[in-house]
């Protein structure tokens, strides 16, 4: 097993042992190679680095208390990359060849997947982009790679696991489209959203709440993240077409649901959200990131705040926030029963 300091490993970039590679042409995939070096010799003229034609994935695989690896929902990350890949209009691999890529990454790489006890796992990219040059504004049929590969990672912020962190509406700054891309994991969504964030985090502030991008007066979503809200008994997430389907928010719903919580999903302006008892991100990356405070200005860079809204006590993350927090990461570490069979256990 590597030596790494598990208990620092952030979310960041780490070599590992091999990278899974497999490339679609003439109606068929490659048998997958494995190899060491994490570099591959790519055109300059691929549509990939030109017009954004690339889709992403991304979840962990965790070793357990009682020592056996499990990969958390792989069949619904296989699923929405099949979304995002029809999107495109590119070809990809069944859920099958999918979830079995994703197996081979982790077995090849078990030396960096972090011993149980501190709050970190392997990290697996699925990623998919184009390898022959065009021009064309067309999709891709052939030359499409699909690529696999993991690191190591522990809490997404650096810091203590559910850390709270105050968050800035971007009232004039949008991060999807009116039925464009925004519910598809495509690689330009991201790159659509890191200035705002980037001016945000100038600002103090640890993220961007974005609103709808049709009339800008309902929550959508943070920039990389679901919005979820706790109001009493309700679990409360929104319901847009721009929004990521997030795998997390999806587990977390059917969580809540199991523990007795009402599970809604609506639309709902920002006004609403001062009467959450808590409100928070969830996606793969940090499970759960709780929010402290949402400042509301004329616009992102203003330095006049309209409203403020603040949730738990002493900037603490709530106590629903982190019980839900503790039941997910609970199946992924194997302490819970996993009743939904949503874990491949290795």
């Amino acid at each position: 097993m590597s030596t790494l300091d598990w208990n620092s490993l952030g979310f960041n970039y780490r070599k590992t042992n091999t990278v899974l590679t497999t490339v679609y042409r003439d109606g068929k995939w490659s048998p997958v190679k494995s190899q060491n070096e994490d570099k591959i010799n790519l055109t300059v003229c691929s549509p990939s680095y030109h017009y954004g034609m690339s889709c992403f994935e991304g979840l962990k695989a965790f070793r357990g208390k009682d020592g056996k690896v499990r990969i958390f929902r792989a069949d619904e990350n296989a699923a929405r990359m099949k979304s995002s890949c029809d999107f495109l209009g590119l070809p990809c691999p069944t859920e099958e060849m999918f979830t079995e890529m994703c197996i081979q990454a982790v077995k090849e790489n078990l030396d960096f997947l972090p011993p149980y006890g501190h709050n970190a796992s392997l990290y697996i990219r699925p990623i998919i982009i184009t390898t022959d040059p065009s021009v064309n504004l067309v999709p891709q049929t052939d030359g499409i790679m699909f690529m696999v590969f993991t690191f190591p990672v522990g809490t997404y912020s650096g810091g203590q696991v559910l850390q709270t962190i105050k968050t800035v509406v971007g009232r004039d700054f949008d991060r999807a489209a009116p039925h464009g891309s925004g519910r598809f994991k495509v690689c330009g969504n991201y790159a659509g959203a890191m200035f705002a964030e980037r001016e945000a985090v100038r600002m103090g502030y640890g993220d961007v709440l974005f609103l709808d991008p049709a009339t800008h007066t309902y929550i959508d979503e943070f920039s990389s993240a679901n919005f979820l809200g706790i109001k009493g008994n309700d679990y409360i997430t929104p319901l847009s077409d721009s929004i990521l389907p997030s795998i997390t928010n999806k587990s977390l719903c059917q969580i809540a649901e199991d523990i007795g919580m009402n599970v809604v999903r609506k639309k709902f302006t920002l006004d609403e959200i001062e009467e959450f008892d808590e409100v928070g991100e969830c996606g793969t990356a940090a499970v759960i990131t709780p929010v402290s405070v949402v400042d509301d200005k004329p616009t992102l860079r203003s330095n006049t705040i309209t409203k403020s809204y603040a949730f738990g006590k002493n900037g603490e993350c709530g106590p629903v926030c982190r019980k839900l927090y503790k039941h997910l990461t609970g199946i992924q570490f194997g302490l819970i029963q996993d009743i939904h069979d949503w874990c491949i256990v290795l």
